[in-house]
């Protein structure tokens, strides 16, 4: 019990002081798209002058956003792109976004996991019995479809019983095509108003169809398994 209120002590303390520090310092600002495309030129030169210290300080301000749920993730995205280009901002968001994403579900699940599973149990058995028995497939098939926000995933699988290992690299895995768009449409934001003018009707229709390819598949090899025995 003491561990766990400690935990959760923690936990709270680092979010608060995320908050403090977004809310004082009107980061949001800073990541408007608007701000992004004007600033793009300074952040290029900043970059070229101190590449370590410029990527180091974007992926853990983007780890932290990304950790305690801010938003902010897709600005992020683009900035990197228009900073690092397509191989290095690719790199850099996807272990960022990834680290920050399997954070925020720990918090989930240290903070209110507990307390949700102790009260409401039975009504969360068949779901944890999906996660146990498809989750990995579930999760690659949500991280793969953008039109669902990416952090109340994070959220909802710490109520979940997924292995937080699990939740990482399917995570990192599922984000991946995301994640080049983004950081590719980064390099051409004097083309883009808002994020949302990134993904096209066609594209978001060919993430969905990949999306749920996989649970297709898993079921169709147990249709045919279960078949083949009777």
């Amino acid at each position: 019990m003491k561990n766990r209120t400690a935990k959760i002590a923690a936990i709270a303390s680092v979010v608060a002081v995320t908050l403090i520090i977004f809310i004082h310092y009107d980061i949001g600002a800073y990541l408007a798209i608007a701000h992004i495309k004007e600033s793009r030129d300074r952040l290029r030169l900043l970059y070229d002058a101190r590449p370590a210290f410029v990527l180091g300080a974007y992926m853990l301000t983007y780890v932290l956003i990304t950790a305690v749920s801010l938003p902010g993730a897709a600005a992020l995205t683009l900035a990197g792109g228009a900073m690092f280009g397509l191989v290095t901002g690719t790199v850099a968001v996807s272990f960022a976004s990834s680290i920050g994403a399997t954070l925020a579900m720990i918090v989930s699940r240290y903070a209110i996991g507990e307390w949700v599973q102790a009260r409401y149990g039975e009504r969360l058995a068949a779901v944890n019995a999906g996660v146990e028995r498809d989750g990995a497939f579930y999760l690659f098939s949500l991280r793969l479809i953008p039109v669902f926000p990416f952090f109340i995933i994070n959220l909802l699988m710490g109520l979940t019983k997924m292995p937080v290992r699990t939740f990482y690299w399917v995570s990192q895995v599922g984000m991946i095509p995301a994640t080049i768009v983004y950081v590719n449409a980064g390099r051409e934001l004097g083309r883009i108003d808002s994020a949302s003018g990134i993904l096209s009707p066609g594209l978001l229709a060919s993430f969905a169809l990949v999306g749920v390819m996989p649970i297709a598949a898993r079921k169709l090899i147990q249709f045919y398994r279960a078949k083949s025995r009777g």
